[in-house]
């Protein structure tokens, strides 16, 4: 059973920093396509940011330079490294994960909340 859970979320001050974390199990996260996504109220999710199994990473254009996804492979976890937040970054954020390219992400954690304020 593959399980995805977030941490790392909470309330920071515009300009600030946060690392989200999420641990996975019943995958082997190196082999798999990880992607953080977020959703603010009354918006669609976006994705964020993704990482392939080579270790390709990109980002949506609107954290480009902020924030960084990485990936432990000894802790099986993924993470997000978020710099010099804005409050248009305030949303749940969510990690994912598929095995295939082309498919759509089958397995979502259950969120984490960052409140960024002015």
């Amino acid at each position: 059973q593959v399980q995805l859970v977030e941490s790392g979320g909470g309330s920071v001050q515009a300009g600030g920093s946060l690392r989200l974390s999420c641990a996975a199990s019943g995958i082997t996260t190196i082999t798999y396509y990880m992607g953080w996504f977020r959703q603010a109220p009354g918006k669609k999710r976006e994705g964020v940011a993704r990482i392939d199994p080579g270790g390709k990473t990109n980002y949506a254009e609107s954290v480009k330079g902020r924030f960084t996804i990485s990936r432990d492979n000894a802790m099986n976890t993924l993470y997000l490294q978020m710099k010099n937040v804005k409050p248009e970054d305030t949303a749940m954020y969510y990690c994912a994960a598929k095995y295939r390219v082309w498919e759509e992400f089958p397995y979502w954690g259950q969120g984490t909340q960052v409140t960024v304020s002015s």
